[in-house]
């Protein structure tokens, strides 16, 4: 089960994609948690068919999770993670296009509008127009993305619960353990567990590509040669690897960040480190990227790039290419500054010839910048005063914030209750003597940032949420429904100018406004949930 603002995002989004009838089998599901199919007929008040089909449906979109119940048999549960991730399709095909070409963007846009796909039957879809060249182009297209794990097989393991293989794996492994487990073997036999699936998932993830043989002429005999390659398994079901993409996202914010903090030389040199490692990124968990070379950073940089601009030389004569860049590198690593202060500003650890982008520390401030705005907006510069003295310091009690932060204590009180009903800050209880009498008890606030960091994601989830109903509640007004239905005519799509009156096509042009301005606000509030979850999984890749 999941807290009311995703629940009732996710309901809105299945019902704008599958329709009214399976939005209401999947909120039986967010809203009672995993149930089996006759008590989602009973709930959802559908008949029997009508249900089967909806949940054929979500299944075939990665939506809902097959589990085995030892009380209910067969039970289904809905996947949250991959429903939200439909916010984001759009720009995946935008970065199809940009990585691979128009070809691989309908690819993608294909699989995603059919959840997945085998590859003869995309590849026929998508060349029924044209029999003798696409084929091939839509095949090598197929090629580089199964190659580059831009799409990935779909098989049994990714029906079923990730959380359910966890459990059963780590009861496995304490059941080896004799006598009452220790703190040290419950820990193992957690690792273990994460490692097998882990393990398994990568196995499972290689049926995509097979080997097969291909003769070629030997150079001195008539015999022939067999060379086998790689080809993509026709009967293999595909699916989007969503993941993939979202560290070009990753790498789009850390580029744009760079360029925020320094200039735009910076963000050019930035986007050369994460280039040069690109094709190993294929996690967001991962802590920091793997070490590139200053020559390997350097191949990155197109001639058109100056990284002269963004610096201030003395002398008359122009550095070399990578004297700038080992600057640059400088720069970005902080190496003015070796403090922990140093070290927590910066973007990559730089030893002189290795540099490695530390994806851990960026994603920690970027999400501490969006904790501090929201405290400014809605408790001004002395709430973010007392987040910043909190985070530096630690537990705290009422008097030391007021000394410490230079507040007057009446302002203080008040201040930290509202703060802790926005669970931006937390209240720790330390008894001196056994019966815990709050007179004798030390009540320290600190900030506890995985909470608050899931409060605000639930805040920003009912944002898009209000979002979506209001592009909705805009578009189905009278007067511009029937306008929108009027330009849908294949006689006004042809000459829009001579068939619409004016009235209608200011109408049109007030609703493209507001639409465009509705998107733009959707995709930041949709980044700030990227930062705050997908790129804070390094504390919480437990959950």
């Amino acid at each position: 089960m999941t807290d009311s603002s995703t629940a009732n995002l996710c309901e809105q989004l299945v019902a704008i994609e599958f329709g009214p009838l399976t939005a209401k089998v999947a909120a039986v599901l967010l809203h009672r948690g995993r149930l089996p199919l006759p008590q989602i007929v009973r709930f959802s008040g559908l008949k029997p068919r009508t249900v089967r089909a909806a949940i054929i449906v979500l299944v075939q979109h990665n939506i809902v999770w097959h589990a085995q119940s030892e009380s209910d048999g067969g039970v289904l549960e809905f996947n949250t993670d991959d429903c939200l991730m439909r916010l984001r399709y759009g720009r995946y095909v935008w970065q199809a296009e940009q990585l691979f070409g128009k070809a691989a963007a309908e690819i993608v846009q294909l699989i995603l509008d059919n959840g997945k796909l085998r590859p003869p039957v995309v590849i026929a879809h998508l060349s029924r127009f044209d029999r003798v060249k696409a084929p091939m182009v839509y095949s090598q297209a197929f090629h580089q993305l199964v190659e580059a794990s831009y799409l990935k097989p779909s098989t049994i393991l990714s029906h079923q619960s990730p959380r359910d293989k966890r459990i059963k794996y780590e009861n496995e492994e304490k059941a080896k353990v004799s006598g009452f487990p220790t703190a040290k073997e419950l820990r193992q036999a957690k690792e273990v567990a994460g490692a097998r699936l882990r393990r398994e998932e990568e196995e499972a993830e290689k049926i995509g590509m097979k080997r097969k043989a291909k003769d070629q002429p030997g150079h001195r005999s008539n015999k022939r040669k067999v060379v086998e390659e790689d080809v993509v398994d026709e009967d293999v079901y595909f699916r989007v690897n969503c993941e993939r993409f979202n560290i070009h996202i990753r790498n789009k914010i850390i580029e744009d960040t760079a360029k925020e903090r320094c200039n735009h030389s910076a963000a050019l040199v930035m986007r050369a480190i994460l280039k040069s490692t690109e094709v190993k990124q294929l996690k967001l968990t991962d802590v920091r990227s793997d070490p590139s070379s200053l020559a390997s950073i350097a191949m990155q940089l197109s001639d058109d790039d100056d990284l002269a601009e963004g610096l201030a030389i003395s002398s008359s004569k122009k550095p070399s290419q990578m004297a700038m860049l080992k600057d640059y590198c400088g720069i970005l690593a902080a190496a003015d500054n070796p403090t922990p202060a140093g070290k927590a500003a910066s973007f990559i650890s730089f030893n002189g010839s290795k540099v490695q982008v530390e994806f851990e520390i960026i994603s920690g401030r970027l999400r501490r910048r969006i904790l501090e705005a929201v405290t400014r907006e809605r408790h001004g510069d002395e709430g973010v005063r007392i987040v910043s003295l909190l985070l530096s310091t630690g537990k705290m009690d009422e008097k030391q914030i007021s000394k410490v932060g230079m507040m007057a204590p009446k302002d203080v009180r008040p201040l930290l209750s509202a703060m802790a009903a926005d669970s931006i800050v937390s209240l720790q209880e330390v008894p001196k003597s056994a019966d815990r009498n709050p007179a004798r008890t030390f009540f320290l606030w600190y900030v506890d940032l995985q909470k608050a960091y899931t409060v605000l994601v639930g805040h920003l989830y009912k944002t898009l949420y209000n979002i979506i109903l209001r592009r909705q509640s805009e578009q189905e007004e009278p007067l511009l429904k029937a306008v929108l239905e009027k330009r849908q005519r294949t006689d006004v799509i042809q000459d829009e100018e001579r068939l619409l009156t004016r009235n209608e096509r200011e109408l049109l042009s007030q609703w493209e406004k507001k639409r465009e301005k509705l998107t733009v606000l959707e995709m930041r509030v949709e980044e700030s949930v990227f930062i705050l979850r997908d790129m804070g999984r390094f504390s919480a890749e437990d959950e």
